[in-house]
């Protein structure tokens, strides 16, 4: 084989290996968690997927409020990866200004030791996780699936 052919060949196996690769180290915990609150109950069709409890993108995650409408949306700073957990580091929120003087807004965090910036996701199954030690989810989440 002409050297020029086996140095295409060689790119393009790379290539398609990085490409593969060029997932995140949390692309696995990517879509809509139920549960955490309570023990997950519809995991698929339009009563999960229209109101789940955890919503994982590359770069955020949102929880919801037993207590209120809105999610809140937290950037991700970095994550890492180990057998079957993810590390997340979100990025640090603002203290907001109020009568009684700079407060974090609710539910910023997860109730996690670590703090309000930090996340451990650990999974279980398939499609099932948990944010262990964390206060405001006790109860183990489970992916959103369609029908």
């Amino acid at each position: 084989m002409p050297r020029w052919m086996l140095v295409a060949a060689t790119a393009l196996t790379l290539g398609g290996a990085s490409a593969q690769q060029g997932e995140p180290p949390h692309a696995w915990v990517f879509g809509s968690w139920t549960g955490g609150f309570f023990p997950a109950a519809d995991t698929e069709g339009p009563r999960c997927t229209g109101q789940p409890s955890v919503i994982f993108t590359r770069d955020v995650v949102m929880r919801s409020s037993p207590f209120d409408v809105a999610y809140r949306q937290r950037f991700i700073e970095t994550v890492s990866a180990s057998n079957n957990a993810l590390e997340f580091r979100l990025v640090p929120v603002q203290p907001q200004m109020t009568q009684l003087g700079p407060r974090l807004p609710p539910d910023i965090g997860f109730g996690c030791p670590a703090g309000p910036n930090a996340l451990r996701v650990e999974r279980r199954g398939p499609d099932e996780i948990v944010f262990p030690d964390c206060a405001d989810f006790p109860s183990p989440l489970r992916r959103c699936v369609g029908r």
